[in-house]
């Protein structure tokens, strides 16, 4: 299963990652490496509260799209 991640720096300097697919799925850390293994844990938890309970996963279709500078 594939999920799109987003990461921005925050204001605090920490790394936020985010989870479009997955409201509310958000996660931070002092580097994208432990961000990004911080929100790969926070999905893995919302997918399996999801399937526990009979809810939908949702799916996600990402399309790269190529803009001249």
């Amino acid at each position: 299963m594939k999920f799109l991640v987003v990461l921005e720096e925050g204001e605090d300097g920490y790394i936020v990652a985010e989870c479009p697919a997955l409201p509310g799925c958000v996660s931070q850390g002092k580097t994208a490496d432990e961000a990004l293994a911080n929100i790969r844990e926070a999905i893995q938890g919302i997918v399996a509260i999801r399937q526990k309970h009979g809810l939908p996963i949702p799916e996600e279709h990402v399309v790269e799209v190529a803009v001249p500078a």
